[in-house]
Parts: C-alpha cells; sequence; structure tokens
C-alpha cells in the first residue's frame, strides 16, 4: 500500500469497542515472526518456541482429504459436523475416556480454540468467575476477559511436577464461581494431573455445581503415567464440556478441525452458535479427519513415542547447565526449567531478557513465562517446545549452556 493510501484510511480515527481492550494473544506466533525474520537476514536460529509437531500429517490422511475434494465434498455440512465423523469421535472418546457418548453428544469444529469459546460464549455470563491454570495456555485468560467474565489464575506448582495443591485451588471458589477450565497434559508446563487429581477436582465441581471445560488435546502424548480425564469420574459427565482435536495428536495444526465432547442439550447450542459464526466446518477437512480416526495410528503412535524419548533427553540436558532446574514433563511436548538462578548469575531481571540474548547472540528461540497468563510463582521460567529433532535439542541445549556457563 502506497504511503498516500495509507494516510486516506487513517484520516479517519478507528474506534474499537471496548472488549477489545480486554482480548490477550498468544504471544508465541510473535516469537515465530522474530525469528523467521532472523532467518530472512540468514541467521541460524534453532526454535523451541511453537507447540507444533515437527512431523508431517501422515500420507493416507492427507490422501482421504483430496480423494474428498474429487467426490465434490465443497459443499455445506451440517453445523454440528459430517453423521460420520461425530459417530467416529463418540466411538474414540467412549473408548478411550471409559463413558458412554453418541454423536449427539460431539460438535465439529475449524480448530479447538473455537471451541473453548463456544463453550464459553454458552455458559459463562459477564461478572462470572472462570477459575483457569496459571502458568497455563494463553486463550484461557483472554478468552474469559474478553466475554466479560473474571478470569482467576490458579496456581500449578513446580514441586508438584506442575499440579495442583487441591485444597488451595478449592479456596479460589466463591458465589460467583461458574466454570473450572482444565489442560491436562498441559501447555506450557508439560505437566499432567492424574486420576487423584481428577477425582478431587470432580468432588469440588460436583459440591460446588461447576462447569468444568477440560482441553484434552495432547492426552494420547503421555509417558510415565496413563492420561486421566475428569469425565471419567463417576457423576462427572453432565458438568463437563471436553475439547479436543486432530492438530497435536496427527500433526495436523494447519488443517483447524476440533471438537467439543458434552451433554446434547448443550450440544445443541454449541452447534447453533457454530451455524453463527463459521456455518460449518470445511467438508474436505472432516473427512480426513475421519480418516485419521479410523485409519492406520501407527503414524502418530511413532510420533508420541519420538516425544517420549525426546522429553527425557531434553530434560537430562537442561539439568546439566548451572543454575537450571527442570522438572520431567509428563506428558506434551513441552520442559517448562526454572532459571532463577541463571538469571541472578547473568545479571539480568527476567527471564525475558534471558530469552532476548538467548535468541541474539547464541541462535536459540525459547518462551517467556510471561507469555503463560498472570503469574502465581515467584522465580523466573522459560518454555521449550522439544518438537523438533534430536539434532535440534542436543545443539540448542549446547548453545544454552555456553551463553549461560561462559
Amino acid at each position: 500500500m502506497s504511503g498516500s493510501a495509507s494516510r486516506i484510511w487513517e484520516a479517519t480515527p478507528l474506534r474499537l469497542a471496548e472488549r477489545m481492550e480486554r482480548l490477550g494473544t498468544e504471544t508465541a506466533f510473535d516469537v515465530l515472526a522474530r525469528v523467521n525474520a532472523l532467518k530472512a537476514q540468514g541467521k541460524d536460529i534453532i526454535s523451541f518456541g511453537l507447540g507444533e509437531p515437527d512431523f508431517e500429517t501422515p500420507d493416507h490422511i492427507k490422501d482421504a482429504c483430496k480423494t474428498a475434494l474429487d467426490e465434490n465434498y465443497t459443499h455445506y455440512g451440517p453445523s454440528q459436523g459430517l453423521p460420520e465423523l461425530r459417530a467416529a469421535i463418540a466411538e474414540y472418546y467412549a473408548r478411550t475416556r471409559g463413558v458412554q457418548v453418541g454423536a449427539e453428544n460431539v460438535v465439529v469444529g475449524p480448530g479447538a480454540k473455537p471451541m473453548l469459546f463456544s463453550a464459553a460464549m454458552a455458559l459463562i455470563s459477564p461478572g462470572d468467575e472462570v477459575i483457569y491454570p496459571s502458568p497455563g495456555y494463553p486463550i484461557y485468560e483472554s478468552v474469559s476477559d474478553w466475554i466479560g467474565a473474571v478470569s482467576v489464575p490458579a496456581r500449578l506448582r513446580e514441586e508438584r511436577e506442575w499440579s495442583y495443591d487441591v485444597k488451595e485451588l478449592e479456596t479460589l471458589i466463591t458465589p460467583r464461581t461458574r466454570a473450572i477450565i482444565l489442560n491436562s497434559p498441559q501447555n506450557p508446563t508439560g505437566g499432567m494431573l492424574l486420576a487423584s487429581d481428577m477425582e478431587a477436582i470432580a468432588r469440588i465441581a460436583i459440591e460446588r455445581d461447576l462447569w468444568v471445560i477440560t482441553d484434552e488435546v495432547y492426552s494420547q502424548i503421555t509417558f510415565e503415567h496413563p492420561f486421566a480425564s475428569i469425565a471419567s469420574v463417576p457423576g462427572m459427565l453432565p458438568r463437563v464440556v471436553a475439547i479436543d482435536g486432530f492438530s497435536k495428536t496427527y500433526a495436523m495444526t494447519g488443517w483447524r478441525i476440533g471438537y467439543t465432547v458434552c451433554r446434547a442439550d448443550l450440544a445443541a447450542h454449541l452447534s447453533r452458535i457454530e451455524t453463527n459464526l463459521h456455518s460449518c466446518t470445511a467438508m474436505m477437512t472432516q473427512r480426513a479427519a475421519y480418516a485419521a480416526l479410523t485409519g492406520n495410528q501407527e503414524p502418530n503412535q511413532k510420533m508420541a513415542e519420538a516425544f517420549r524419548r525426546r522429553a527425557s533427553l531434553i530434560t537430562r540436558l537442561l539439568n546439566e547447565i548451572k543454575g537450571v532446574r527442570c522438572v520431567q514433563p509428563r506428558g506434551a511436548f513441552y520442559v517448562f526449567p526454572n532459571v532463577t538462578e541463571v538469571c541472578a548469575n547473568l545479571g539480568l531481571p527476567t527471564a525475558n531478557a534471558l530469552c532476548d540474548r538467548l535468541l541474539l547472540e547464541a541462535g536459540v528461540a525459547l518462551l517467556p513465562r510471561t507469555c503463560f497468563g498472570r503469574r502465581m510463582e515467584e522465580g523466573e521460567y522459560v518454555r521449550l517446545s522439544y518438537a523438533t529433532s534430536d539434532e535440534n535439542i542436543v545443539e540448542g541445549v549446547r548453545r544454552i549452556k555456553t551463553l549461560i556457563e561462559g
């Protein structure tokens, strides 16, 4: 756009709705932009930034999409999702969570984020309080604030392997509390709530008549402990909104397809929101998702095994660096090391300053704690995504160690 054309557009002040002041963002994409700009300048950058599998979507899934195009799956479809995909999701969810659900309990959408937004819009009124994990995926806080709710951070504790002190969690509940958001396995910590944690939180939800919105997109990437869903706890299913998708399990981040599993009467309302927002999710994408669920599972199982191996590798290497303390992750593909001592030794005020030095001087991209919601804890932390090759992990951590130890 020419300078004169730009001035024409900007001649009239932009007046936004008040709610836009409350809308946050996902700053991992800001770091990605910086990384790409440096790479464009010829810089050698190893990125532990964006949480995206470094594997390609399996061929049989891509082939299903191509076939769907040839078969003219290019028109509108049901807002709730293709019946055959919803049935496959229901069967998968029932099998992996041990609960009875059907196609009527499933709503398909263009990614897991829209499902979170729709659930919040359907269940939470302005002024209601929403408890969410901290540190946590920043969209939980952002969406809650944007719709006019009061977001209440609940502290995940390093000394508990990034789990809750459930008694502490319970103290956050007030008469205005409407919902608890869970994420297990977790972004950014790599922590995971165990079955005992879910049972304790379920007791609270039932006693206090709360909704639980549970983000389970990393459910198939777990290590030493089996995945536990709060939907599996007896008595919880009617008050659970479970959100999952295909991005992480099947390396389908750019396909933008996710889903919600919930009670049928709520699903009807979420479907109505989908009608208003998106009309429907792309038909050829849904056919690809159907192939993902019903086809060969070996590629995604191998991917999960690679993440398991990398989790041990990166944790061991980080803990060999002077001043770094890193909890072994239980799932997903993130580690969240404590770098408080490192910052003190280098005379840096925050993990943000450490990340800047690592990017510009060592060619390594990390995310600071401030990318993951309002902080509750003392100390400085960074997130590394090990959704990259073993070679990049070894070389990237070597660079980090060299800068820190001199």
